[in-house]
């Protein structure tokens, strides 16, 4: 999840009809322009860091937006050394929305139009559908059961498929999401 910008070209795709808006935010001493628009053009506040995930909250127009953010542990690409923006993966959620524990990546590239992807966590693969450089799930469904297993797994690993034809896998640590989506709940009720 990246922008409000980025939330609203995904709830306008059509195939999908429930909003997927994206909320990012880069720990950084500077104010970066992608924190900004991650958090709705609103300041967002670090609540905690927790392993390799930062707890997040914002309030945009008015409405509590939380998420957990991290980058990934290891980034591969075929061909090798491709250019790419930095990846990011979000489990957000808006209460105002009645969003909990949305899980997104953005994968620092425009993906290849129709594409699929997976998430690979704890065992088990779960399919993401791809609208410009992000990735959510395809099966809403199936979140709340990834969402567990990304608590209790070491490692997630994204694979990708850019607009030229570069493959990418990126691997998350999840190290401390739990945590920070413990500390989320607490903060995040209304």
């Amino acid at each position: 999840m990246t922008s409000y910008a980025h939330s609203q070209a995904a709830a306008s795709k059509g195939a999908k009809d429930t909003a997927k808006p994206a909320a990012a935010a880069k720990p950084a001493a500077k104010p970066d322009p992608a924190v900004a628009a991650a958090a709705g053009g609103a300041e967002p506040n670090l609540i905690g860091q927790f392993g390799t995930w930062g707890a997040y909250s914002a309030t945009p127009n008015g409405k509590k937006v939380c998420f957990a953010l991290a980058k990934p542990s290891s980034s591969k690409t075929n061909p090798p050394n491709r250019p790419r923006d930095p990846a990011y993966a979000f489990v957000s959620t808006r209460p105002a929305e009645k969003v909990v524990n949305e899980v997104s990546i953005m994968i620092g590239y425009a993906l290849k139009p129709g594409s699929e992807s997976s998430l690979d966590v704890g065992g088990a693969s779960y399919a993401m559908y791809t609208q410009g450089d992000g990735l959510w799930i395809k099966n809403a469904a199936e979140e709340e059961r990834l969402v567990e297993a990304m608590r209790k797994s070491a490692e997630a690993t994204v694979k990708g498929v850019s607009a030229k034809g570069t493959e990418t896998i990126d691997t998350f640590s999840l190290k401390g999401l739990a945590q920070a989506l413990d500390r989320l709940a607490q903060d995040c009720r209304r």
